[in-house]
């Protein structure tokens, strides 16, 4: 179950060129691509949370479907959730709901931006293969 800062920073990382950054200080932790933040983690008193882009009318219907999904804290809240990550949330849709972000702000940057994610996912793809050939 993901329900610490570390777990759910480690889930983002896993997408092609996201990057941790602390803009505000030591908190909230900012994952972006490109430089264009997808989500924002938090453990303010001892609650964590992340904050996540979204759809306008999905952002809506999943307020309306879980308590722990509530308008984006300090965000535009028509474009922002923040989620209570308190187990309430299944994984799978917790999940859903950070590829969801990152798609939607991957789909933002320019095409020069997109080909230099590609070429990233290219190098990681090539790493990865030279690890499994042991050479």
């Amino acid at each position: 179950m993901m329900k610490t800062i570390e777990e759910l920073a480690r889930y983002c990382k896993e997408h092609r060129g996201a990057k941790e950054d602390y803009p505000f200080g030591p908190e909230p932790l900012v994952m972006k691509v490109d430089n264009k933040m997808f989500a924002l983690i938090s453990g303010t008193g001892g609650v964590t949370s992340i904050s996540l882009k979204c759809e306008p009318h999905m952002a809506e219907l999943l307020r309306l479907e879980h308590v722990a999904v509530k308008p984006g804290y300090h965000l535009n809240k028509k474009h922002w959730n923040t989620v209570t990550v308190d187990g309430s949330v299944p994984d799978a849709e917790l999940q859903a709901m950070i590829d969801h972000s990152y798609e939607l702000v991957v789909g933002t940057l320019t095409k020069a931006q997109r080909a230099r994610l590609a070429e990233l996912e290219g190098e990681v793809k090539a790493e990865a293969e030279l690890r499994e050939t042991g050479k």
